[in-house]
């Protein structure tokens, strides 16, 4: 997917060449200098934010030390919930000796942190380039080390500065304070009744306003709108198996795209290694399965496992079969790349290289899935089955067809094995990764947006027409084939038809966020989402385009393709998982990820795309008139060199933005979390509280 970050090495002049293992020590040399000054790039950066860290700790703590104590611990108050104020109000009706709230110095005492020995063994060198990879690692556990030892005294900052609010809230809050705290607790108790503007009593249709009243209880081809029931509690079991979905999703994205990373070393160093299980033949379909297999449809299913059971009101059929699942598809992904490595390959078409048993337990794993969420929704507390169940449920039941049909013997010879290699490629992405997403957003985007989905039956719509119209179009990447004509028209037919579910969704999400586009700027999730419904419009309308014969013969085996299947598999797809995952996840782990990391991860991953399909688009187009011009081959590998030097810089950023991406996991898994200053101060006093005699009546 990525050339990365070392076809940057290369200079443009270097593609004018048709054996690139002929370029200059010179070109080299420029490479391995510009390598060193990202790498220094790199290192600079590092510590611009250690030096920021260490300014904002200083900042702190002379801010503390300042004089102003009643206005700093003021303005503390105004951080406290109607549960701690409740606490606070309590805990003053009892006086407690002064000496019970000293808070002893000894309990923040900075713990002595056990500084690991660092063993730095790069192994077999393979190029000079991985040299400086020791070297990035060390920086950045150093990097760690410092920032935990940063977070170390900022909570003990912040514990003293916890011990002294408390002891300002039992000895020097006067009445005037006490009675800020109960205003504004009861501001933040405050709830509407909910009968503000229509009363309490039967509502009477006076004047025959009421025109539709259905007391069916089956699910209707259209259904009405209907108040959400209120979600149940998370199951904690669920959680984890949840959490661990998109943990394994999460490692498979950043193994899968480093692996497409040292994939583009090749292109400037063919020589860098001579290990047949390194080489680009075999190491290219390990990253594109890595990624289909391990990263997306892991994150899709972990994310089906947290839906399926909320919309349908009741708990998962069995944790047990889900984790099952988890364990097959893992091992499906991890034994099919070695076998891939070892050069054990099942010698189809692109995205099927992996061998029948591999898939096989791929399979299992989705057929365990499929059981799990039909038997979950069985048990359904609701009437209807909300459209997410829709899409999920189907997209499941299309994944395991079109792999038996990829992978049962009987029409894989000739013609046969090129149209079910159309079909395999283009229901995979459309009914498989694209389905199953959609699923997701239609209940991830109204719930961010605390407001129902704009049009049920439009949703009903793209659905049906999806199904009539994408399972057809897999011939179209083999127009002026040797395929029957009428099968080629067939699927031209069926792309521009796709214009009608991709106009319906596009409708539907959109006409969601009406009224609540003030929210996107104070949301995190909601601009992953407005990006993958953009990309959901024109990349899929840019497949229709490419569907034409007259379009064909421009792009046709140009890297148009490649900007394409990016536009919409990285477009849509990842944009659209991860904003649910964002949004998931600090409801599991009650922790979120810090801001700025996450805007990295959007910007880095938007910018990132931008910059790798643009130029591709623009020069396989010039790159195709050349073709249809009579103009020598090479000529064309020359134009490119540019827009390749393009993809590469875009491709690179996609992969930090991956590493991005797997921080903020981390962070929203990490137990370890700053103080919460007036959150201490309450415990604290709580907790005195509780330990103090009770006084003699």
């Amino acid at each position: 997917m990525l050339y990365g970050f070392a076809c940057l090495l290369l200079p443009a002049s270097a593609y004018a060449n048709p054996l690139l293992q002929q370029t200059s020590l010179s070109a080299q040399s420029h490479g391995l200098l510009l390598a060193a000054l990202v790498a220094a790039g790199i290192m600079f950066l590092v510590a611009l934010y250690l030096l920021w860290s260490i300014t904002r700790l200083n900042s702190q703590v002379r801010e503390q030390k300042k004089p102003h104590r009643r206005e700093r611990f003021r303005d503390y108050l105004n951080l406290l919930n109607s549960e701690q104020i409740q606490k606070i109000l309590r805990i003053k009706k009892l006086p407690l000796l002064a000496g019970l709230l000293l808070y002893g110095s000894s309990c923040f005492a900075q713990q002595t942190t056990v500084v690991r020995k660092l063993i730095n063994d790069p192994g077999i060198i393979i190029t000079i380039l991985l040299i400086m990879l020791p070297l990035l690692a060390g920086i950045a556990i150093m990097a760690i080390k410092v920032l935990n030892l940063l977070q170390q005294q900022r909570n003990e900052n912040n514990r003293r500065e916890a011990g002294e609010f408390a002891n300002y809230l039992q000895n020097e809050a006067d009445e005037a304070t006490l009675q800020t705290l109960r205003d504004r607790q009861a501001a933040l108790d405050y709830r509407l009744s909910g009968q503000e503007l229509t009363g309490s009593g039967a509502p009477k249709d006076n004047r025959g306003l009421i025109t539709y009243i259905n007391h069916e209880e089956h699910l209707p081809f259209f259904a009405t709108k209907k108040k959400a029931i209120k979600r149940p509690d998370i199951d904690t079991a669920l959680s984890r198996l949840v959490v661990a979905f998109i943990v394994c999703a999460a490692a498979w994205l950043v193994i899968g795209t480093s692996v497409g990373e040292y994939v583009g070393i090749k292109f400037v160093s063919p020589d860098a290694d001579h290990i047949s299980w390194l080489s680009f033949g075999r190491l290219r379909p390990v990253h594109t399965n890595t990624v289909f297999w391990g990263w997306a449809s892991l994150a899709m299913l972990g994310l089906g496992y947290y839906i399926i059971p909320t919309v349908s009101n009741t708990k998962l059929y069995s944790i047990k079969w889900g984790w099952y699942a988890l364990i097959l598809i893992n091992l499906a992904v991890i034994t099919g790349n070695i076998c891939l490595m070892a050069g054990i390959n099942n010698a189809g078409g692109e995205y099927r290289e992996y061998t029948w048993p591999v898939m096989a337990l791929f399979g299992i794993g989705l057929a365990l899935t499929l059981a799990n969420f039909f038997k979950t929704i069985a048990r359904r507390t609701t009437h209807e089955i909300y459209i997410s169940g829709w899409y999920i449920v189907a997209a499941i039941m299309f994944a395991l067809v079109i792999t038996l049909v990829a992978y049962l013997p009987w029409w894989q010879n000739g013609l046969g094995e090129t149209i079910v290699q159309g079909y395999y490629m283009h229901m995979g992405v459309g009914m498989w990764f694209m389905f199953f997403t959609l699923g997701i957003v239609y209940y991830f985007l109204p719930q961010q947006l605390n407001k129902p989905i704009y049009s049920y039956s439009l949703g009903i719509l793209a659905f049906w027409a999806q199904i009539f119209f994408y399972t057809v179009i897999g011939t179209h990447h083999f127009v002026f084939s040797s395929i029957p004509w009428w099968l080629q028209t067939t699927a031209i037919v069926g792309s521009i038809g796709m214009i009608i579910p991709v106009g319906a969704g596009f409708t539907n999400f959109i006409m969601t966020f009406k009224g609540m586009w003030h929210k996107v700027a104070d949301s995190y999730t909601l601009p992953f989402f407005l990006t993958g419904i953009v990309f959901y419009l024109t990349g899929s309308l840019q497949g229709t385009a490419e569907a034409f014969r007259s379009t064909n013969l421009l792009w046709h085996f140009t890297d148009f393709t490649v900007a394409h299947s990016h536009l919409t598999m990285y477009g849509i797809i990842c944009f659209f998982a991860w904003a649910a995952i964002y949004a998931v996840l600090p409801r599991l782990t009650g922790k979120e990820a810090p801001h700025a990391t996450i805007g990295a991860h959007f910007w880095l991953a938007l910018v990132g795309l931008l910059f790798y399909t643009i130029p591709l688009m623009y020069g396989s187009t010039l790159r195709g008139l050349l073709w249809m011009d009579g103009k020598p081959f090479i000529e064309s590998v020359v134009m490119m060199a540019p827009y390749w030097l393009w993809r590469a810089i875009g491709g690179s950023l996609m992969w930090l933005s991956h590493l991005f991406f797997a921080y903020n996991i981390y962070k929203m898994l990490d137990k370890k979390a700053t103080v919460d200053i007036a959150a201490t101060a309450v415990a604290k006093l709580e907790k005195e509280y509780q330990q103090a005699p009770t006084p003699i009546q």
